[in-house]
């Protein structure tokens, strides 16, 4: 038997060494743990921080807090059960953690034990965040405007669930975003004592608290002084059509709330008071109606009420501001050329000075995320993660930017697959150098020849980063035996605002000519098989691929095959059907009957009779971003001219394919495809 068995395993060596590491497959992704929202404790001691393991059996992922010490030892995790337990924040004394589990606040001590749920709200509860004095805490919840009370909100909800009517009856735009109707209920800020209680309303009104478009994850915040809560609203009539989100400030006793963006019509969020209360820092975009206009990091002194910004002269995108404990200065990130690495800026800088040079960087060649600092100002903690690592926690100083990785909740399940990093790429592009990356299989030989797979990002202002992913993860698409090319045309971020405006009107123009050129800068690489190529994108990356199809006559090399999720296929007949209007009258200069030659010009939908390439169609029927009718005059498009394709639509899922089954299944059909026209 022993022998067998020591057969056995000399065999699988002798198979390993044959063929290389396993393939990194879909099953593999999906079993990846999800590690993020690290919270510092107000000492800087200890460091909280979530876990979420997908449970295939239950469609589900669960998620769990853990605790460690600030150098990465001692973890420990303080929740269990079936129910999830996620978004860990400390209490100002550091004695207690406040957390979601099953849709209310909780809150228990640093090392679990004494749970205490502080909410029993029927709409449920979620973003909770301690009052300076610890004696509230604030969170979100979906009610319904003209309910004053819990008990009004609980009896609608029950009508709503026991009418034999489901109609839903909308006297407003933007009655539903992104996967759910919202024709009735909003958003709103509560408060609540941290002992449990009766919560209050502090935002009443029939508008949103956050606005949908300006929730950045930091939406309200408490005074210093716990007197007053900070929140955002859009006071504009048509929010379908408007970009505009306002900082508010209200007091806990009463009175009116005061605007003090009011006239600053771009978004305004993610405010965040200095803890000597002095200023009040936020993001703001100063373009109204464009949601990827420049984040700039503001200054709103509480005293005189200037406003002023502290990024002047930075081109990139700020995000995930923290201020340091003394309040002198700001740590956030910015997206640079597929990275997102820190940065600094001070609080009060010498305006004397170019501005340019007040941002500093901190730490470069990260992904970065989820900003938190010690007490002492000196330690930065944050996830970061890349095409090769999926994300875990780490610190770094503030003033060396030396890196350390704290956890390593995933490293020896993806040691196994000794994965290849991206690798950056240049090429000539429509008018200017555009930038990319390759990723190449782990078993790569450089004397053989691989197919290609484009990968188009949605957006168009998005881009392509050396992080890790779930939806779209170029693993497994490099681990079936493929070069993967990721190009950021014209559109991306993270390469200046000039370059995202640049797509604006012109979908299917430089952008286009972009990724063309790209493809034909790749395919001329020695270990390309330039006959041998296919592409796959979604959102605007399907819209890409809709329009590769009615173009594909590039003399240079020809596509083989596409996958097309929740593509824009017919400009006109999406404008009347997605939600956030304010992003088509953007993008086309008003809408179909107010400049009609636009959509005309770059609707793929006019160039289907070039349809002859093979496709794979794929949607989701609740995506109220693309509508599902996209896909599905796609595919009869495609049928109609007698093309190679196949349509798959998932009822449960939006814009995006996240049930964990639902996933499993359409990465393998997504593989299956390229496999059967590229190998």
């Amino acid at each position: 038997m022993k022998r067998s068995l020591l057969l056995c395993f000399v065999m699988a060596l002798a198979v390993f060494a044959a063929f290389g590491q396993p393939e990194f497959t879909v099953n593999d992704l999906i079993n990846v743990k999800r590690v993020g929202s690290p919270a510092v404790s107000p000492d800087g001691k200890k460091i909280a921080y979530a876990v979420g393991i997908v449970d295939k059996s239950t469609n589900k992922t669960n998620t769990q807090i853990f605790v460690m010490s600030a150098d990465g030892s001692e973890q420990k995790q303080i929740t269990n059960g079936p129910a999830s337990s996620s978004g860990p924040v400390w209490s100002p004394n550091g004695k207690r953690i406040a957390f979601v589990t099953g849709g209310q606040i909780w809150t228990m001590k640093a090392d679990g034990d004494d749970k205490d749920q502080i909410t029993k709200i029927s709409t449920g509860a979620s973003g909770p965040v301690w009052s300076p004095n610890g004696k509230w805490i604030a969170f979100s919840s979906e009610v319904y405007p003209e309910c004053a009370t819990d008990e009004c909100n609980r009896v609608e909800d029950e009508k709503a669930e026991n009418s034999k009517v489901k109609a839903h009856v909308s006297t407003r735009l933007l009655y539903r975003h992104w996967m759910e109707w919202r024709d009735r209920k909003r958003s709103h800020v509560f408060v609540v004592d941290s002992d449990g209680g009766s919560a209050r309303d502090v935002t009443p009104g029939d508008f949103d608290s956050p606005p949908y478009a300006a929730s950045t994850g930091r939406d309200f915040e408490f005074s210093p002084d716990s007197s007053s809560i900070v929140y955002l609203r859009n006071p504009d009539k048509v929010e379908a059509i408007s970009t505009n989100s306002d900082i508010f400030i209200a007091n806990l006793n009463g009175g009116n709330p005061k605007n003090i963006t009011a006239g600053m019509n771009g978004y305004d969020t993610s405010p965040l008071y200095t803890h000597d209360g002095k200023y009040l820092i936020f993001l703001s975009q100063a373009t109204p109606g464009f949601e990827s206009d420049r984040w700039r990091i503001m200054r709103y002194n509480t005293s005189n009420g200037e406003i002023v910004e502290l990024t002047q002269g930075f081109d990139q995108q700020a995000s995930n501001l923290t201020v340091a404990p003394d309040g002198k200065t700001i740590y956030f990130t910015a997206n640079f050329k597929g990275h997102n690495p820190i940065f600094s800026v001070p609080v009060e800088p010498d305006f004397r000075l170019r501005i340019a040079t007040h941002v500093k960087p901190v730490v470069d060649n990260v992904y970065a995320g989820n900003l938190g600092l010690s007490e002492n100002g000196r330690q930065i903690v944050f996830t970061a993660s890349s095409n090769a690592q999926p994300a875990e926690i780490f610190s770094a100083s503030t003033d060396k930017g030396e890196v350390r990785q704290l956890t390593h909740v995933n490293d020896a399940a993806m040691a196994a697959f000794k994965l290849r990093g991206a690798e950056d790429f240049e090429w000539m592009g429509a008018i200017k150098k555009a930038h990319g990356f390759l990723l190449k299989p782990a078993n790569f030989d450089s004397s053989k020849r691989y197919p290609l797979i484009v990968l188009i990002h949605g957006g168009p202002q998005g881009a392509w980063g050396d992080n890790w992913g779930y939806r779209w993860n170029p693993q497994i698409f490099a681990n079936r035996g493929y070069v993967v090319f990721m190009p950021n045309p014209r559109g991306s971020t993270g390469y200046g605002q000039a370059y995202v405006n640049d797509v604006s009107g012109d979908w299917g123009g430089k952008a286009y000519r972009d990724i063309m050129n790209g493809v034909a800068a790749v395919s001329k690489l020695r270990y390309i098989d330039k006959n041998e190529i296919g592409a796959a994108g979604a959102s605007y990356g399907g819209y890409m691929v809709d329009w590769i199809l009615g173009h594909n006559n590039d003399p240079r090399f020809k596509f083989k095959v596409f996958v097309s999720h929740a593509g824009v296929y017919n400009l006109e007949s999406m404008a009347g059907a997605t939600e956030e209007l304010w992003f088509v009258r953007w993008e086309f200069k008003g809408m179909p009957w107010d400049n009609p030659t636009l959509y005309n010009r770059w609707s793929p939908h006019k160039f289907a009779k070039n349809f002859n390439t093979p496709t794979l169609v794929t949607a989701g029927e609740l995506d109220y971003r693309v509508p599902v009718d996209q896909s599905l005059q796609l595919f009869t498009a495609l049928q109609l001219h007698n093309v190679d394709s196949k349509l798959i639509v998932f009822p449960d899922e939006g814009h995006w394919i996240l049930k964990p089954q639902n996933s499993e299944f359409w990465y393998g059909q997504v593989m299956d495809w390229f496999d059967k026209h590229l190998k």
